[in-house]
């Protein structure tokens, strides 16, 4: 079946208001079967496929973070990485589908009412793809908004999506004097297929590109109001503390979901694969070597480790919002240090079970390849950069002086 056809539409106004973490959590599982079974098939799309689209439509699995208000299950933030993580025992380029378009709903209860109204009026259903690099963005302020243009990078699941966020770094002359993120319309963008890439090819993350476009000022959310408290304009009607978790410290919680998702995978996988092979060249069953008992158990930690890890800060990060205060600089850079390590962790346990496969690894219809080739796809995003992210809550801690930039 081409992912290329027509995709069906949603049923428009579900009500997933009701929807219970625990439900969404077992329709996620449900799925996890079908997601493998669809895995090289979505791989060789470069895109989500639309059945699997129609099916998380159904299950509510695209709207769990958007508010109650629209129709949405307004699930606490630990959501946004529990559901992708599960998702992605299936299929990690699922799972990193979802994670994006399920904080771009969480994203967009930030916004004006008039932005919601605009998107989720029309359309509770609708998808929303981003852009978020600033520098890949720029803009002018003009009467009632601004001019933006620029080429964006890795807009994920955007083959699917109705809309998009695109930052833009907002300057007078050559200083930079704002931050935004621009809701833009379909029609408004042009999608740029560059997505030929080692791993996570499922994500269809293609590329986007804007020319000279006027955003109104009511759809260019403000950065600076973002980095945790209520000053965003969407508190007036969506006054949860979930949506006071600050973006720019918890932003790659929910993508890492998928890392840990699928490292969980390379450990069922290669547990089952264990269990019905004997070696060659000992005439033992490979479950009887104590190197390979020691090498499961190894990746086995690591998977527990990374997941206490990133659930442990956006539990924190929503009791921080309940009790109505921001986090500090030094509790950020501990949010972005602890993500990035987690991942790593998620990456090794991936290496060492590939190393298990030994022979086995290189081959086309072995599953351990292609995690393994998304495992390290997904190590290079900025926010999993161990030598980015670690550094400044170090330099932090031991009394430095350090140059946040203005968004966090």
């Amino acid at each position: 079946m081409s992912a290329a056809r027509e995709r069906a539409a949603p049923a428009r106004g579900a009500d997933f208001s009701a929807l219970s973490y625990a439900q969404a959590m077992e329709r996620a599982r449900a799925l996890v079967p079908v997601l493998r079974a669809r895995a090289v098939q979505t791989e060789e799309a470069r895109q989500l496929l639309p059945e699997t689209e129609a099916d998380l439509h159904a299950a509510g699995l695209l709207r769990f973070p958007q508010p109650k208000r629209w129709g949405g299950a307004e699930l606490d933030y630990v959501a946004l990485f529990d559901i992708p993580a599960e998702l992605a025992r299936g299929c990690i380029s699922t799972g990193w589908v979802v994670a994006n378009l399920a904080i771009h709903h969480w994203m967009l209860a930030l916004y004006d009412e008039r932005a919601q109204a605009e998107v989720w009026g029309e359309n509770p259903d609708a998808l929303i793809a981003s852009g978020i690099a600033y520098p890949q963005g720029s803009a002018r302020r003009v009467d009632g908004g601004f001019v933006i243009g620029g080429h964006w990078n890795f807009s994920s699941g955007v083959d699917g999506s109705q809309w998009n966020m695109l930052a833009v770094t907002v300057k007078e002359g050559d200083k930079p004097v704002g931050w935004r993120i621009c809701l833009v319309p379909r029609g408004d963008y042009e999608i740029v297929d560059d997505w030929h890439v080692l791993g996570m090819r499922g994500t269809g993350s293609k590329s986007v590109r804007v020319k000279e476009l006027f955003v109104p000022e009511h759809r260019a959310l403000d950065m600076l109001l973002t980095r945790g408290g209520a000053e965003f304009p969407g508190a007036k009607t969506n006054p949860s503390p979930l949506y006071r978790v600050p973006l720019s410290g918890l932003g790659s919680h929910c993508i890492a979901g998928p890392a840990v998702g699928n490292a969980q995978a390379a450990l069922e996988l290669s547990a089952d694969a264990v269990r019905a092979r004997s070696t060659s060249y000992m005439g033992l069953r490979m479950r009887d070597i104590q190197a390979v008992q020691m090498r499961t158990a190894g990746a086995g930690a690591r998977v527990d480790a990374a997941r206490l890890v990133v659930r442990n800060d956006c539990l924190e990060a929503q009791r921080i919002a309940e009790a109505g205060r921001a986090p500090t600089l030094e509790e950020k850079l501990r949010f972005k240090r602890n993500v990035a390590y987690a991942v790593q962790l998620a990456a090794e346990a991936v290496d060492s079970l590939h190393a298990m496969a030994g022979a086995n690894g290189i081959y086309d219809h072995y599953p351990i390849q292609r995690l393994f080739r998304d495992a390290h796809a997904l190590l290079g995003h900025i926010g999993f950069s161990w030598d980015a992210q670690g550094w400044p809550w170090g330099l932090v801690t031991l009394g430095g002086e350090y140059g946040a930039p203005p968004t966090l």
